[in-house]
């Protein structure tokens, strides 16, 4: 059965909030207690780089690619140039998944001169798309013609669901802006009603999953519930994917908000308590690793090759050796004692000019250990 878009009420009059109540305070709580974790994060943006890549790879593969944060990260840090070992589908998942970092942190930039809406989302979408599949779809412009969700080579008329018409579109987007700057009874109520009705909406020819998920943690910023962009939410819904695309029809299909409401809460919730836990491992390992790397370097510059590494988990010795703002002898004898007592891996061995590829396994592993759903 083809549902088609149904324009609702903002905020939409058959939500039962008898039934969300129970959840709104446990979830507003999981997000202070994750807030008050990432106030406690020096550097934040460079210690937690590695769950931003991450974040990246799930919502990514929630459309379908492959690529791991560990294969995103050393593709980046090789170069196109030197990274042969890669396949072309390969290459073509992982600058997607760079493409929704560079989106996201173009929309932060954005933020801090611009309210949410529109503008933003269009930009950040032009990011998202710019050079991968899906380039040659108008990026950040909104479609002119219709789209459907389904199984592939399918058509509009036995399409799993028919977003809003592109004539209707632009008003479409107009209420849905007019809806994120109203003032409502509950923040993460009003999250799960935008959340859903974009992907209703979609807007765009194509992108639309990414960037509808890369809403909340800007969303949650711009509205002061954290002080960063910072918040995961794509690992819970990649392991629970069949019921966030069931909700998510639900919606226009029965106008059901309130279960899509709930499972939307109840998402928020359990990812906080993950970022959390998460963010608090990261802080541990970077605060043991201090003293480590200063007893085995006994450099002065010891806490700022850390802090690099922390940020680039895998890199190339020369990247670190030009750009790590440490002189360079004293970088390469870093990257000798690091590697002795097996703080860095060699993940490829240099030859000839080519450089050795190292790893931070212990960072990478609290990093990937983020769907633990």
């Amino acid at each position: 059965m083809t549902v088609n878009y149904h324009y609702g009420h903002f905020p939409p009059k058959t939500i039962d909030w008898s039934q969300l109540i129970p959840l709104i305070g446990p979830a507003n709580a999981a997000i202070a207690r994750y807030d008050g974790t990432l106030g406690a994060i020096p550097n934040a943006a460079v210690l937690l780089s590695p769950l931003t890549t991450q974040e990246a790879v799930l919502s990514s593969r929630i459309e379908g690619t492959q690529a791991t944060m560990g294969e995103v990260l050393q593709y980046e840090a090789q170069g196109e140039n030197d990274a042969a070992e890669f396949a072309p589908e390969r290459k073509a998942d992982i600058q997607e998944v760079l493409n929704y970092r560079a989106a996201i942190r173009h929309a932060e930039t954005m933020l801090q001169k611009l309210p949410l809406g529109q503008r933003v989302i269009r930009e950040a979408h032009q990011v998202l798309m710019s050079g991968v599949r899906g380039a040659n779809k108008s990026p950040g412009e909104y479609r002119k013609i219709p789209n459907w969700i389904g199984p592939p080579g399918c058509t509009i008329d036995n399409a799993r669901f028919v977003p809003i018409s592109a004539d209707k579109l632009p008003d479409g987007m107009s209420a849905f802006e007019q809806y994120i700057h109203s003032d409502e009874a509950d923040v993460l109520v009003q999250l799960a009603v935008l959340h859903a009705e974009f992907e209703a909406l979609h807007p765009f020819l194509d992108g639309n999953g990414r960037l509808g998920r890369m809403l909340v943690p800007l969303f949650l910023w711009q509205r002061g519930l954290i002080q960063a962009p910072m918040f995961y939410i794509s690992a819970f819904l990649e392991a629970n994917r069949d019921a966030y695309y069931d909700h998510l029809l639900d919606v226009s299909a029965r106008q059901d908000w309130t279960q899509w409401c709930v499972f939307f809460l109840k998402a928020i919730q359990a990812q906080a308590e993950l970022n959390q836990a998460k963010a608090s491992e990261i802080l541990a390992l970077y605060n043991a690793m201090k003293g480590r790397v200063a007893e085995v370097t006994r450099s002065q510059y010891a806490i700022h090759a850390l802090d690099w590494i922390f940020e680039r988990p895998i890199f190339k010795s020369t990247d670190f050796v030009g750009h790590a703002g440490v002189p360079e002898a004293t970088a390469k004898r870093l990257l000798s004692e690091l590697a002795t007592v097996q703080i860095i891996h060699p993940l490829r061995k240099g030859a000839g000019r080519r450089a050795t590829v190292y790893c931070f396994p212990a960072l990478l592993n609290l990093a990937e250990g983020v769907n633990a759903f």
